[in-house]
Order: C-alpha cells, then sequence, then structure tokens
C-alpha cells in the first residue's frame, strides 16, 4: 500500500531536518546574512537563449496571456525569458542580491512586465499575488514544511503548477566530498521522486518532462575551491580546507578552458499538474 499524504510529508521533514542537523555538526563558518550573495552571477543567463532544455521545456507550456507566478526566482534564469513569452511574470525570492540582479538583467534587456517581490513562500495572504501558473525551479529540495507551500503555490494558480526539480538535489560538489572531508555520508535530501510521490498521494495527475543537466563548471580550479568550500562550509585555511583542496585538484578535470568534477549529465524533471480539478482541496493539508 503506497504511502499516505501525511507519512510523505513527515518523510520530507525528516530528510530536510536531517541535513541541517548534519550541517550543524560539520560547519565552520557560519551563513552570510545574504546566502546566495557570493554566487549571484552564476545564476544570471541570457535571457533570450535558445539552447536550455529546461527552459525550452517550460516556454512550451507558456501562453501569451498568462500571469506567471516564479517562487524562488532567484536571478532570474527563467522569469525573464519567461516574461518575454507571456504578459506579466511576478519574480519572488527573499535573496536581495538575487533579486538586485534580475532587476539589472531586466533592465538592461528590456523586459518591463517582471514584478520583483522580496519575500518568502508561503507568503502572507494579503500579499500574495495570483496567476495562472505557478512555478517553482529548483526549490523544495530543503523546505521541511512542503506542504503549505505547494498549498499556496495551487490556491494562487488558476490554470497549472509546474516544478522543476533534479533527480537528486543541487549539492553536487558537496556530495563529491563531504563524506571525504566531514567524516560521514552526506543525508540526502529530497528531490524529484519525492516530489512525484508526494503529488500522486495529493491525487495530482502529473505530466513529466525529461531533459539533461549538464554539470556544473567553473571557469577555474580555483573558483571550483571556493564552490566546494561553500557547499562544505568550510573556513578557509583549516585543516579539512586543506583536504578539500587536494581532493579537489585531484578530481577536477578541463575541457576547453572550463573545469567540472564530473562531465556526465543528470536529469532534471520537468513536472506539470492542471488546477481546477480540486486544486485548492489540498489547504487543508498540514
Amino acid at each position: 500500500m503506497s504511502d499516505s499524504v501525511d507519512e510523505l510529508l513527515d518523510d520530507w521533514r525528516a530528510a530536510v531536518v536531517a541535513d541541517r542537523e548534519q550541517v550543524e555538526r560539520a560547519r565552520e563558518v557560519a551563513d552570510p546574512a545574504d546566502f546566495y550573495a557570493p554566487v549571484t552571477s552564476r545564476f544570471r543567463m541570457d535571457p533570450r537563449r535558445t539552447d536550455d532544455a529546461t527552459l525550452n521545456a517550460l516556454l512550451a507550456l507558456a501562453e501569451p496571456d498568462d500571469i506567471w507566478l516564479d517562487v524562488g526566482a532567484g536571478g532570474g534564469r527563467y522569469a525573464l525569458p519567461l516574461a518575454l513569452a507571456v504578459r506579466e511574470v511576478f519574480a519572488i525570492d527573499p535573496s536581495p542580491s538575487m533579486l538586485g540582479a534580475l532587476e539589472e538583467d531586466a533592465a538592461a534587456f528590456g523586459i518591463s512586465n517582471v514584478r520583483a517581490i522580496r519575500a518568502r513562500w508561503p507568503m502572507e495572504a494579503a500579499a500574495v499575488p495570483s496567476g495562472d501558473v505557478g512555478l517553482m525551479a529548483h526549490v523544495g529540495y530543503d523546505i521541511g514544511d512542503i506542504g503549505p507551500f505547494l498549498d499556496q503555490l495551487e490556491v494562487q494558480s488558476s490554470r497549472l503548477c509546474v516544478a522543476v526539480m533534479g533527480e537528486s538535489a543541487m549539492t553536487t560538489v558537496a556530495s563529491a566530498f563531504w563524506e571525504a572531508v566531514h567524516g560521514e555520508p552526506r543525508e540526502r535530501l529530497p528531490a524529484l521522486p519525492e516530489l512525484l510521490e508526494l503529488l500522486a498521494a495529493r491525487g495530482r495527475e502529473t505530466t513529466l518532462t525529461l531533459v539533461d543537466r549538464q554539470p556544473p563548471t567553473f571557469g577555474s580550479l580555483d573558483e571550483a575551491l571556493a564552490m566546494a568550500r561553500r557547499q562544505l562550509w568550510l573556513r578557509a585555511g583549516s585543516a579539512k580546507d586543506a583536504l578539500l583542496g587536494q581532493l579537489v585538484e585531484d578530481t577536477v578535470t578541463e575541457r576547453e578552458g572550463r573545469f567540472a568534477l564530473d562531465w556526465a549529465p543528470t536529469k532534471i524533471g520537468i513536472v506539470s499538474w492542471a488546477i481546477g480539478h480540486g486544486g485548492s482541496e489540498s489547504s487543508t493539508l498540514r
């Protein structure tokens, strides 16, 4: 017998808690006030690019008169190109540096139909916007209370909800070195398989498109080390950091001026489900 919604929500929450507790045990540095400020540039992309399989799958779901809610919009890697194809996009994110980059790029590319909202989701009821399509792209992995997150996404979307998630959480660098550096296997966060199981238990009929995700690459060995250090919460110059530096140097390879830990693609799922046949019923779920 398949697990109930409550059981799946408990499992999701437990995995997120286990991840947080592991980070607290292992960390050598505290999180910065704006966690994404040091890596904002990695989330800035040409809104008119045509070689992004995930973006192309999202554009295939868009209709010209749509209003999209991009929850966790970051630097606008999907919000800005979507704005070129739909009527309006609400870009919702708690990071001031990410939204600053989004607004700079919107101005640079002459995109005027994106509205940035600095907030965490779920939002206060009086402030939350409504739209035709609710998008959550690479968010949810570390959201312990995923039930209310999905509830509000469905309630505020009138036509479709869409989730973009990797087959595993986007922690490639940390996962490669965590056990060697910290002495214990990395906890696994919920990702695409858990989302699909949860949506099925909630009675949602989903459509899944799988695309290749190219591995993260870096402009130099030092850049790869900086990302690994960040994802392992290490202090530069510590004993563990010295070990990490050697591991990165031994592992990273170069192709055409770019550096990567692994060149094999993984899978990303674009999951969509229609709203209008009971989407708001889930508001009673925890």
